[in-house]
């Protein structure tokens, strides 16, 4: 057993030292393979207690995946109730919708109709008024031409000048105050004569304009033309302004101021527009030249003086009759004094029957207060009752 069996790295190695390790050696292999079985055992039992950790958790997501899927499959059910209820509400909202909108483009429809009818017939009887209007604008037409011939012819002419300031001025003076055509003391009779209150004398209107030189004016084409005519309206309004004042300005007669009416408003307007210099011409002369418009403010202004003058004739009979008024006045006041007076006489009086009443009440309730029970035996004499009375009243 000592023999030695081999070498180890240069050691010699015995039998025995060779049976000792080798039997080391078997044991530490016999105890690798029981670690290493432990070790696979271990191993084994961990993994099948993870297997069956997540063949639980498998079970758990399975379990839970199925009661999900049976919450989603309630939840689709639920939904699909829902919108099938939903969907049967939007038919009949879409329904009913539909309907009140058919109803409505009816109604609308029907209504345009109706209007579009009523505008026909408001058009028609638009056309109708504008057939009217254009038959009116015919006659009118006829008349404007009726009124240039009338206007083109100077008698005419005057006649209707004479209309106009006849009406303007009965619209707004009273009879007494004009009188038309009149014949002053030189023979002449000119248009109107209006007489102020408080002056004899009368205030001139003429109303014969010369019209044919603006009518020709107006018709020019050429400047030669124009200004000829322009010479002509000076000359003419010029003549006439002078013929007024020359015919119709009478010392102590008239008022030393006329007015020369123009039928024409536009016509009024050109003249003080392109003729100022005859517009001053005028005014030396002592004549205004008037439209319809200022003539009628004129008469305004005279109406105003006429009701003025008719109040101071009136003032007179106004202070009799407040005087009168007064003295009615001061005899009520003394009236009423002596009604006064009677009054408090009447209150003394009835103050001295209240005395008197509340006297006679209380010697009424003293008497009363007296006791005649004592007296009933004794006879009652005349003079008896007065003695009694007589203590009772001490």
């Amino acid at each position: 057993m000592t023999e030695i069996a081999f070498l180890l790295l240069d050691r010699p190695v015995t039998w025995a030292q060779a049976a000792l390790g080798f039997g080391g050696s078997t044991l530490g292999l016999l105890l690798l393979l029981a670690l290493s079985a432990w070790r696979g055992s271990r191993r084994r039992a961990l993994e099948a207690l993870i297997a069956a950790e997540r063949a639980r958790e498998t079970d758990d997501k399975v379990a839970e995946m199925n009661r999900l899927q049976a919450e989603l499959t309630g939840r689709m059910q639920s939904m699909a109730e829902i919108l099938s209820t939903r969907q049967g509400d939007l038919a009949r909202l879409v329904a009913d919708r539909m309907e009140g909108l058919r109803h409505q483009v009816g109604q609308g429809l029907e209504q345009n109709v109706r209007q579009t009818s009523e505008s026909l017939g408001k058009l028609q009887e638009r056309l109708a008024v504008i057939d009217s209007a254009q038959k009116n604008l015919t006659n009118l037409t006829s008349e404007v031409v009726t009124l240039r011939d009338v206007l083109s012819n100077k008698q005419a002419r005057g006649a209707y000048g004479q209309g106009r300031m006849e009406a303007i001025i009965r619209d707004g003076l009273p009879g007494a105050f004009f009188a038309f055509q009149p014949q002053l003391s030189n023979g002449k009779r000119p248009d109107c004569l209006v007489t102020l209150p408080g002056d004899g004398r009368g205030l001139v209107i003429d109303a014969k304009f010369p019209l044919e030189s603006f009518t020709q004016l107006r018709e020019a084409r050429g400047e030669e033309a124009r200004k000829a005519a322009a010479a002509r309206v000076r000359n003419d309004v010029g003549v006439h302004v002078r013929d007024i004042a020359e015919r119709y300005f009478l010392p102590g007669e008239t008022q030393d101021l006329a007015l020369l009416f123009v039928p024409s408003e536009s016509i009024h307007a050109d003249l003080h527009e392109h003729f100022e210099d005859v517009i001053q011409k005028a005014h030396r002369a002592r004549i205004m030249i008037v439209s319809p418009s200022l003539l009628a403010l004129a008469i305004q202004l005279m109406q105003s003086l006429v009701r003025d003058a008719r109040m101071r004739e009136e003032a007179q009979v106004i202070q009799s009759e407040v005087g009168k008024l007064l003295a009615d006045v001061r005899r009520l006041g003394e009236r009423a004094d002596k009604l006064d007076q009677h009054f408090r006489q009447a209150q003394d009086d009835v103050a001295g029957l209240r005395t008197s009443a509340g006297k006679i009440a209380s010697r009424g309730e003293r008497i009363v207060a007296l006791d005649f029970d004592e007296a009933k035996g004794e006879p009652t004499l005349p003079f008896a009752e007065g003695l009694a009375l007589k203590k009772a009243a001490e």
